[in-house]
């Protein structure tokens, strides 16, 4: 892990001339590049994307236009791109997990101006304003405190069909073409500037390196706080982690934070048990050792009766079973974070809930977006949680297709895509 001194080295930013750059550009088209998915692709790792030039129109009413400088590729981006995705609309830009910095903004923006860094987030959050009028049937329980939910429903309509919710239309338009282009998750971080809606951008601190904040759009908030919102694990616990992917490993960070006794890590890939360890994992199963006795037996022999919480990172309903049915009777939980293919659905016996097992699920970890990512970064900043070790590549725009292929490989956990410029030497 660097120390506190070698991150501090690696902060310094000047923004001064960036803002007079950015400021330059305020309320024209911008041109710049974008990789662009112009269809679902199976085998998303082959070439899926094409990087080419688009144009970028001006904020309209309650926009902002940022200068993304660095995107880390997610899991969810092939989920879409591959097709199995049932909201996936092309041709579009991909790319949901990033940082950047306002270029300018539309009439009536006021949580943020030009010059501020900031994280793109597609879990959206309104304004107080809204809450305080009911402004969609779930303020009731976003309002709350503690909240009941986090999942903000003012914009969610118009994201998830790839549009502006002003006009109902795309702000990116293909150069060579003049088709338009939808947007993605309300974020569309795969360009070299997007436009969000105000409710989509929490403002960071300038002193937070934008390489790292970047993760914290997706993977890592989802992980740590599926352990510390949803989960609420306790000290002493015992918990299970299935699949050890970046969002496994930050449950797997977080429940050591936590104080769990013991973490079990289950992966079917004997190559990551060094780095679960790595990350606070006390015990490592590989499923493929045990033949065909179910790893829910497995874990429940090994513990002596369940564990206390599990964690399905995966996105296979198998593995969602067997993680519910490895929680201990009475009062074990389990939380499906992993998202499953189209169609599929989740079961198991209602005998395992009506003996006091719950299943739950999560979306970005319970976070709320805009005021809470922000003390996610402070954490980062002193030194509170890992983020430098879960980025394992990078690699500039022009190459976005070989990350996708690192990505596939299993070997990456996080590939940080420089947008403007080349990536430091591996």
């Amino acid at each position: 892990p660097l120390t506190c001194a070698l991150r501090a080295a690696r902060r310094a930013n000047p923004t001064a001339p960036a803002r007079r750059a950015l400021s330059s550009s305020a309320g024209h088209p911008i041109h710049c590049l974008a990789a662009v998915a112009h269809g679902p692709k199976k085998n998303y790792w082959e070439d899926a994307l094409s990087v080419e030039e688009v144009i970028v129109a001006p904020p309209q009413a309650g926009e902002v236009r940022v200068k993304i400088t660095h995107t880390a590729l997610c899991h969810t981006d092939a989920y879409t791109l591959s097709g199995d995705d049932p909201e996936g609309l092309f041709p579009c830009i991909l790319g949901h997990e990033a940082a950047g910095i306002v270029e300018s903004v539309g009439p009536g923006v006021t949580n943020v101006a030009p010059g501020d860094h900031v994280i793109p987030c597609y879990q959206a959050e309104c304004f107080p304003e809204d809450q305080a009028s009911d402004h969609c049937p779930r303020c009731k329980g976003y309002r709350q405190s503690p909240p009941k939910t986090n999942l903000c429903g003012k914009i969610r309509p118009f994201t998830g069909k790839g549009v502006m919710a002003s006009d109902l239309a795309t702000r990116f338009t293909l150069a060579r073409t003049g088709e338009p282009l939808y947007h993605y998750m309300g974020t569309s971080t795969f360009a070299q500037h997007t436009v969000l809606h105000a409710e989509s951008v929490a403002k960071i601190r300038r002193d937070a390196p934008l390489p790292q904040a970047s993760l914290l759009g997706c993977g890592l908030a989802t992980g740590w706080g599926a352990v510390q919102n949803t989960a609420k694990v306790e000290a002493g616990s015992t918990v299970a982690v299935f699949g050890l992917g970046t969002v496994g490993l930050a449950c797997i960070e977080a429940a050591q934070k936590a104080g769990a006794k013991r973490i079990i890590a289950v992966d079917i890939a004997d190559g990551k048990r060094s780095r679960a360890a790595e990350f606070g994992a006390t015990d490592f199963v590989n499923p493929k050792d045990h033949g065909s006795r179910p790893i829910q037996e497995v874990l429940v022999e090994m513990t002596g009766g369940g564990v206390d919480y599990s964690f399905e990172c995966v996105g296979s309903v198998e593995l969602m079973r067997a993680a519910l049915e490895a929680c201990h009777i009475g009062w074990g939980q389990s939380v499906i974070i992993g998202v499953a293919g189209a169609g599929q659905e989740i079961a198991t016996r209602p005998f395992q809930l009506v003996t006091g097992r719950v299943w739950k699920g999560t979306a970005f970890g319970g976070f709320k977006s805009r005021s809470q990512v922000p003390g996610l970064v402070d954490q980062y900043m002193a030194g509170e949680v890992k983020i430098d070790e879960y980025i394992t590549h990078h690699r500039s725009l022009a190459q976005i297709n070989e990350a996708f292929a690192l990505l596939h490989s299993g070997d990456c956990l996080r590939c940080v895509v420089h947008m403007h410029d080349e990536p430091p030497a591996a």
